[in-house]
């Protein structure tokens, strides 16, 4: 008996026992309770810009390898599957990056309705900590706008210094709105002056720079989708050349010259995304 037949009998028993746990779950209702689990981390990423403990982590990269795991060995056989696994921790990480990135932007978006809103609880009589509890009671900015406002007004009804809250929440944010808003929030309060009416400025500037930085965004949309679709021609003729006939890419990789060209190529590839992409920001600074 060969090593083949009985790694092929191991495998086979392994997934007849998985797939009599999953009908067991099924059946308790549990399937859909771990699943939700499993993916908390991914939406606390996203919707309250929580970064997963370490066991979280493991967790999610344990599951992203062997889903890669699965994928490239159905696809490309046992050594495309056990490349793409080893990618998992660096999926999991652009993975998280940008449900983080999607969640800041969020944030960045509602300055200026909170600097409005602020403006209006300060000119209805309410100082500045009562304004930002009016303004987290009021809400209307959307659920990661307004999860910030509430937990900074949560922080205050404890006690907490309202500096120190106001700077948490821009360091959070890390967006200029927010660093502008608060700033002008804390300058004011200690020198006086007509703390509501700068707001309502502040308001109208911040809402005129993201529609620029949206135009911006729109005018460069076409030559950024071009300029990537230039970059992945390769990849789509390497692989209807594969298609073609079946084992050109493997020929094409087999000399020590065939390997060279192929670094070459995607490190040019890899340069070219990174300046289309460097070329094509349009944060403001």
């Amino acid at each position: 008996m060969s090593s083949a037949v009985v790694f092929a009998f191991a495998s086979g028993a392994s997934a007849v026992g998985a797939a009599w746990e999953l009908v067991a779950l099924a059946q308790r209702g549990q399937l859909l309770a771990r699943a939700r689990e499993l993916a908390a981390p991914l939406r606390a990423a996203g919707t309250v810009g929580r970064s997963p403990t370490v066991d979280e982590r493991l967790r999610l990269v344990v599951v992203f390898a062997l889903t890669l795991l699965a994928a490239g060995w159905l696809v490309g056989g046992p050594w495309a599957g056990v490349g793409l696994a080893m990618g998992g921790p660096w999926a999991l990480g652009r993975v998280l990056g940008a449900r983080r990135r999607r969640w800041q932007r969020a944030l960045a978006a509602g300055a200026p309705h909170v600097a409005r809103s602020l403006a209006d609880a300060l000119a209805g009589g309410h100082a500045v900590r009562g304004a930002i509890a009016e303004a987290a009671r009021a809400g209307g900015a959307g659920p990661v706008v307004d999860a910030e406002l509430q937990a900074a007004a949560a922080a205050l009804a404890v006690g907490e210094r309202t500096q120190d809250v106001l700077e948490r929440l821009r360091d959070r944010a890390a967006a200029p709105g927010w660093e502008t808003v608060v700033a002008a929030v804390l300058l004011q309060r200690d020198a006086g002056g007509d703390l509501a009416g700068l707001l309502r400025v502040l308001a109208v500037d911040l809402e005129a720079a993201r529609r620029a930085e949206a135009d911006a965004h729109a005018v460069t949309a076409q030559a950024r989708f071009t300029a990537r679709l230039v970059c992945v021609l390769p990849l789509a003729g390497a692989a209807l050349a594969e298609l073609a006939r079946p084992g050109t890419v493997r020929e094409t990789a087999s000399g020590v010259i065939g390997i060279g060209l192929c670094a070459t190529a995607v490190a040019l590839q890899c340069v070219a995304l990174l300046a289309v992409h460097r070329l094509s920001r349009t944060e403001r600074t």
